[in-house]
């Protein structure tokens, strides 16, 4: 099972349908909510040079945004 992580905010809809994307297909993930945490939104742009959300983590593959395609490739979904 992949080690599933994402970056998010409570007002962003891609975040959203990313949650939902996941829940579907029962896909297990850790939630960091860098609007409220600060050590979170300073992780997240170390590791990523993103201010945006979201930013999932799989494994150590990067995915910027709400990339159906690519979540499902490397989830093999």
């Amino acid at each position: 099972m992949a080690n599933v992580t994402i970056y998010t905010t409570p007002t962003c809809v891609y975040c959203k349908m990313t949650k939902e994307f996941f829940k579907t297909h029962n896909i297990h993930y850790t939630e960091k909510d860098v609007a409220g945490d600060e050590a979170a939104r300073k992780e997240m742009f170390e590791k990523s040079g993103q201010m945006g959300v979201p930013v999932i983590f799989i494994d150590s593959e990067m995915v910027v945004g709400f990339d159906q395609k690519r979540l499902s490739e490397l989830l093999g979904i």
